[in-house]
């Protein structure tokens, strides 16, 4: 159950993030044609009102189409009719008076010529792929002429559409890592004994839930820290544990610590002192977390050139893993870590590399300044480095997912 919440949990954040560019591309006056969580091919589809919502196969992200997110070229018209000019040469004409409009740069021209070469691809007897190709670039040559196309909006509108993904995510992680804080999250550990681990010293000399040590070696220990370290101490020698059980004193042992891991210890796991804050506290305490955390991130970023980097880096598996622990122990930890995935997919859409929106943030802030787009051709190799760079990454965090999960 802790792993389909944690599932739910990151498809959420998700959701927030695409429905950030969905409707405030509509605010501004563009209009989305899907809403996809995950990438093709489609699981689960519908259209409502000109608009396909869906759920993809892929479960790496999601994605919104925005008409227009590139200036129509001749070139392309090249490059994704010619399946079908080589089935029916009949079409050449059709697009050549195209071509000839968008050379011009004349985006009225090409736009009055396009019904003619509408016609023509509809009325053409094509096998399917090149029927499907041509119906496709006729689509989007239809959207980036358009006036309500991505790349003919100003400069800020294109901005703020791209940003409002991230700035969701930054606003959900202040919000969950808030309520985290103002219903209560786990602080220090104290005396109580929470659960005890089976075939432990603690297992074999009666420790139980819910006692509470008050001695070790008949010496007091006011606070777990104490426990701690003279458990450590022992270093393998038998000790005696008081606690308090029902209200009444009871000791326990002598029993011989074991090494568990690189600690000596007697195999039980502490309670936790629950800390709430007041709504302003709260607030201001998710603030600075999410700010210590963006720092953390910022700061890792350069480290993954290096091997201890690569190291931290995790895949989706790894972010579940995470995140089903934290159910496990207490919702409101689930909510702070769900709130620090957030910031994190912040960050890294955030990054200038295309497809990511740090790219194409910065590649509007470029065509702002030189007055003009970037062909279609430049976006789509600068986007196959990103595109490489992630997969690159997604390949690193899973092998040390899978290593992490099977011991190694």
């Amino acid at each position: 159950m802790s792993i389909l919440i944690a599932i739910l949990g990151l498809a959420l954040l998700i959701l927030l993030h695409e429905a950030g560019h969905f409707f405030v591309a509509r605010a501004v006056g563009m209009r989305p044609r899907r809403f996809y969580i995950g990438f093709p091919p489609a699981l689960v589809k519908v259209v409502r009102n000109g608009i396909e919502y869906g759920i993809g196969a892929i479960p790496l992200g999601g994605y919104v189409k925005i008409p227009g997110m590139h200036r129509p070229a001749a070139s392309d018209l090249d490059v994704q009719l010619a399946p079908a000019l080589a089935e029916d040469p009949s079409l050449f004409p059709k697009v050549a008076r195209v071509k000839r409009a968008l050379e011009a740069g004349d985006l009225d021209a090409a736009r009055d010529a396009l019904p003619e070469l509408v016609r023509g691809v509809e009325e053409s007897t094509l096998s399917p792929a090149a029927g499907k190709a041509a119906r496709r670039s006729v689509d989007e040559l239809r959207d980036g002429l358009s006036p309500e196309a991505y790349w003919r909006q100003r400069t800020w509108k294109r901005i703020v559409v791209i940003f409002a993904g991230p700035g969701v995510n930054i606003v959900v992680a202040i919000l969950l890592v808030g309520l985290g804080y103002l219903f209560g999250v786990p602080g220090d550990p104290d005396r109580t004994v929470k659960s005890v681990k089976a075939n432990t010293p603690a297992a074999s000399v009666g420790l139980r839930t819910g006692d509470t040590i008050v001695a070790v070696n008949g010496r007091q220990t006011p606070n777990f820290d104490t426990v701690s370290r003279l458990i450590r101490g022992s270093k393998g020698k038998p000790i005696t544990v008081t606690i308090l059980r029902s209200g009444r004193p009871v000791t326990l042992g002598p029993v011989r610590t074991k090494k568990i891991g690189s600690r000596w210890a007697l195999g039980f796991q502490p309670g936790w002192k629950n800390v709430t804050y007041g709504p302003v506290s709260a607030l201001t305490h998710s603030v600075n977390t999410i700010w210590s955390a963006t720092k953390a991130t910022i700061t890792f970023l350069p480290r993954l050139a290096t091997g201890s980097g690569r190291k931290q880096v995790s895949s989706p598996v790894g972010i579940v893993d995470v995140s089903s622990q934290a159910v496990a122990l207490t919702f409101t930890l689930y909510l702070q870590i769900l709130g620090l995935i957030s910031i994190s997919l912040a960050i890294l859409n955030l990054l200038p590399l295309l497809p990511l929106d740090g790219g194409h943030i910065l590649f509007s802030i470029i065509e702002g300044l030189r007055g003009r787009a970037v062909g279609r051709e430049v976006y789509e190799r600068v986007s196959a480095i990103g595109i490489a760079l992630f997969l690159v990454l997604m390949f690193i965090g899973l092998s040390n997912d899978i290593n992490h999960l099977g011991g190694g």
